[in-house]
């Protein structure tokens, strides 16, 4: 049985002390950033080798959005657009839908062939005004309506594709005028203001198998704990939300935690999330997540194998190069605008 962790390692190749530590600490997961990616051929290789140090099918995440946050780019994959870019692309949400839809799809078929399963994708996060950028043209539309068309669109595709989505960041990022990476946002706005805007995209995709906290305080929840951590977010998640799938934290490693990374493992882990991300792949580091993490058992362990079953071994069909031709058709003059400049690692 594995413990209720995802790790990141250090470099393009596992280390014979990374295999030794992956072997003991027996994660359910990995996760990949852009220092552990060089070229198709290597990024197989290390996802075949990351399963063998445990002995098991284990997924594999990344952080692939497209935009500035896309940790397999040119010169071997695609440059994907950023979320608001299919919106951007057709300004209409019909024609959107089924650009997003294809999108997905299309990372999902350059994923399964290097062995990654998981994507933390779509973002569901609706920005209000006066927020701060960290969100940006990361979010598919500027309402919660289109934001859900557009995000389910991405997911179905990867799902299409053999790959699961996560959607994030729960309950909702886009009212944040800070950046978790680097402080602790709060957010002041009532229940009802939240629930019409922020949480509305993630009730209407509540049926998806995995999905990504905030590290962010919303006041009229828990006055004192992030949502990650917060034993009330994480109930108001399950039952307001209707969220019934696997619950990861974000990175331990953000700024918006506090206290040891042992605590804050322990304390998002009794908090309800069903496993932690430890992305920085510092093995003194990933010792102390290891010491606050137990076993994945239980309601955690159901809703883990329960997000596997959801993976389909035998993708729907796809002419790759003539769907990659009519999505760049379908983007053509709207993409370069639409990209912006790119993101350090951290960004999830």
């Amino acid at each position: 049985m594995s413990t209720a962790a995802i790790y990141g390692l250090s470099g393009t190749v596992l280390t014979d002390g990374e295999a030794a530590f992956f072997a003991d600490a027996d994660p359910w997961g990995f996760i990949l950033f852009r220092r552990n990616v060089a070229d198709p051929e290597q990024v197989l290789r290390l996802t075949d080798a990351l399963r063998a140090c445990v002995g098991r099918d284990a997924p594999v995440l990344v952080d692939q959005e497209g935009g500035r946050v896309q940790r397999l780019g040119p010169p071997h994959w695609v440059r994907y657009p950023p979320g608001a870019a299919y919106l951007q692309a057709t300004n209409d949400a019909f024609a959107a839908r089924e650009l997003a839809r294809l999108g997905g799809r299309l990372m999902a078929h350059d994923l399964k062939a290097v062995g990654i399963n998981v994507d933390c994708a779509p973002v569901l996060d609706v920005p209000t005004p006066g927020a701060h950028d960290i969100i940006g043209d990361r979010a598919y539309a500027r309402d919660p309506a289109t934001v859900a068309q557009l995000g389910r669109a991405v997911a179905e595709g990867l799902l299409a594709g053999g790959v699961l989505p996560v959607i994030k960041h729960m309950p909702g990022h886009g009212r944040a005028s800070a950046d978790s990476h680097k402080e602790l946002p709060t957010v002041h706005a009532d229940l009802a203001h939240l629930d019409a805007w922020d949480f509305a995209p993630f009730k209407a995709l509540s049926d998806m198998p995995i999905g990504m906290t905030a590290h962010i305080v919303f006041t009229a929840i828990d006055k004192r704990r992030p949502a990650t951590q917060s034993k009330a977010a994480i109930r108001l998640i399950r039952e307001r939300l209707g969220f019934s799938g696997l619950l990861l934290s974000d990175d331990l490693c953000m700024n918006a935690l506090s206290g040891t990374l042992t605590e804050r493992a322990e304390t998002s882990l009794k908090a309800g999330c069903d496993l932690v991300i430890h992305w920085t792949g510092d093995m003194a580091e990933m010792r102390q997540v290891a010491e606050g993490v137990g076993r994945l058992k239980g309601g955690a362990a159901r809703r883990a194998a329960a997000a596997l079953s959801r993976i389909v071994h035998m993708p729907e069909p796809l002419d790759v190069h003539e769907a990659r031709a009519r999505f760049d058709a379908l983007l053509a003059g709207r993409l370069d605008a639409a990209r912006g400049p790119d993101v350090g690692e951290a960004q999830a």
